[in-house]
């Protein structure tokens, strides 16, 4: 599964890809390679959401649309990253912060009652 995890980021980089697949695939990569979670996995049932079902489910989407002479080439490479070192997200888990950041000062804005435009 983590080959495929990298196989996906070098979809989203591939010229050949469509935008939408392109835009599907690098918003996977970012979120699995991002060292924060979108739901944290102390939350009851709900924090192991993303792992169990989102993520898998993104990722066999990608992999299934892909042309298969692109997904050959990414494989490939993404065995011979993965033997180099472990990739890492930094813009995945600055996006993840801005939405915990939003999301917590959309729940400080309404529990003050701050009144609205």
């Amino acid at each position: 599964m983590k080959l495929d995890v990298l196989a996906v980021y070098f979809v989203a980089r591939d010229p050949s890809v469509n935008w939408g697949l392109k835009l599907l695939a690098f918003a996977t990569a970012a979120y699995v390679f991002s060292p924060i979670d979108l739901i944290p996995d102390f939350i009851p049932i709900v924090g192991y959401f993303d792992e169990l079902i989102l993520v898998p489910t993104a990722i066999w989407v990608i992999l299934k649309l892909t042309p298969e002479t692109v997904l050959v080439r990414c494989r490939l490479e993404a065995k011979r990253q993965f033997k180099k070192n472990r990739p890492v997200s930094i813009f995945g888990a600055a996006i993840v912060v801005i939405i915990w950041v939003f999301f917590g000062f959309s729940l400080w804005w309404w529990f003050m009652g701050v009144d609205r435009f």
